[in-house]
């Protein structure tokens, strides 16, 4: 069985949920770099929505937009360099952007969690982990420094870290990447947000650790009836949590689709060759297929298409033409609900 079966009977592959109003709108995002060597045109034109109970995941190679998008979202950026020219971030009908960093402040951490890549170097090396876990309440609930100790070691138990009231006083690097990884999680659920941006949760952690790891937010995030947002370059690891699918290449979303569509039948030449790219147990001895060339240049994107220097599918109107997200429809005109690509050719992607 590979990995695009597998996904058809997977629990998110159905929808199912609790999902309603968004959470969070991304609308028109723009977000550039100044450099030596020009604007660098990071992110491009990016929607998005993703609502109570429910997964996106946005995929897509280094440098696509990904984590910078989120970094937005967040309020995170460094600026300068960067800046955001144009676009809306609504978190409940309402305009982050427009607020003041005092009120987006209230947001972050407490309503909008965020969980990092590399949990090694975003934890503090010389506090315990029960210090820092405890200064969420500390901070945000004026809690005294013992009962933030014994909320330190709930949060702990709750990511099922083995005895916990013994390792609070533990320093990050005393503990595994798998197990630094979940105290990551901690911090991320303390305050019990309505929404948590993993960005490449499961980076540099063996297959079995990535498992769990997946396996623990899913838990939580049913329990808390959470938004999630995943960030990954990995096909494999949303297969079985996600909602619906966001891929991105040079700053724009190329292709969007609930995870059992995307899987089963893409309708981007860029999304087909990531899944072409996967390790499959029947093409044993065989030659692993590999997108050809490098993403582009953020200070000097293609013309038309970006993906167009890659693409096998390329025509002249892929190099002149910007292609919109188009609606993506059955063989017989027939609505395929929440799907859309940006090729001119998806046609021939998806029906081939």
């Amino acid at each position: 069985m590979t990995i695009i079966d597998e996904v058809a009977g997977s629990p998110a592959a159905d929808g199912s949920g609790d999902t309603g109003r968004p959470l969070l709108e991304v609308r028109d995002l723009h977000v550039e770099f100044r450099t030596r060597d020009g604007v660098a045109k990071a992110v491009n034109g990016v929607n998005y929505s993703v609502a109570a109970g429910e997964t996106l995941a946005v995929l897509g190679e280094s440098g696509s937009g990904k984590s910078v998008t989120a970094q937005a979202v967040m309020g995170i950026l460094d600026m300068p360099p960067g800046s955001i020219p144009k676009g809306e971030i609504l978190f409940r009908g309402q305009d982050m952007l427009k607020m003041s960093e005092e009120e987006r402040r209230k947001i972050r951490g407490r309503k909008i969690a965020m969980i990092f890549q590399d949990a090694l170097s975003s934890l503090n090396p010389v506090l315990s982990v029960g210090y820092q876990l405890g200064e969420m309440f500390r901070v945000h609930q004026g809690m005294s420094k013992k009962d933030a100790k014994v909320k330190a070691i709930e949060l702990m138990d709750r990511v099922k870290i083995p005895a916990a009231s013994a390792r609070v006083n533990d320093y990050p690097h005393q503990f595994s990447g798998g197990m630094r990884q979940r105290i990551m999680i901690a911090m991320a659920l303390a305050l019990e947000p309505d929404l948590i941006i993993a960005d490449e949760p499961t980076t540099a952690l063996d297959v079995t650790v990535q498992a769990q790891v997946m396996d623990l937010l899913a838990e939580l995030q049913r329990e808390y009836n959470m938004g999630l947002i995943l960030i990954t370059h990995d096909l494999g690891v949303v297969a079985d949590v996600a909602d619906k699918i966001a891929v991105m290449y040079a700053g724009r979303i190329v292709e969007r689709a609930p995870v059992h569509e995307l899987y089963k039948r893409p309708a981007h030449p860029y999304t087909k060759g990531l899944l072409d790219s996967i390790p499959r147990l029947d093409q044993k001895g065989q030659d692993l297929y590999a997108i050809k060339g490098l993403p582009p240049n953020l200070t000097r994107i293609p013309s038309g298409c970006a993906f167009n220097p890659r693409c096998p599918m390329a025509q002249d109107i892929c190099r002149t033409d910007v292609p919109p997200l188009h609606p993506v429809t059955e063989r017989d005109g027939g609505e395929l609900v929440g799907r859309g690509s940006a090729c001119h050719f998806w046609k021939e992607t998806i029906h081939g």
